[in-house]
């Protein structure tokens, strides 16, 4: 399944919503997504799984890449 995570780029700093980046991760759960993003210093806000129409909607953005960890 494909998530879709919002994240702040650094967790020494104080999240604010209009620096909130997102990317999206091939992983079987939620926590597996947690586990590949460990090594990164991500401040993860939400996780959210992306399918069916909302899958489809989000393939059609120029900044959608799915990551390979």
């Amino acid at each position: 399944m494909i998530y879709k995570v919002f994240f702040q780029a650094s967790t020494t700093e104080v999240p604010v919503r209009e620096h909130t980046d997102s990317l999206y991760v091939e992983a079987v759960s939620e926590r597996d997504v947690r586990d590949k993003l460990k090594k990164h210093s991500y401040n993860i806000e939400f996780i959210q799984p992306v399918d069916g129409a909302f899958l489809d909607y989000e393939r059609e953005s120029e900044n959608f890449k799915v990551l390979e960890l």
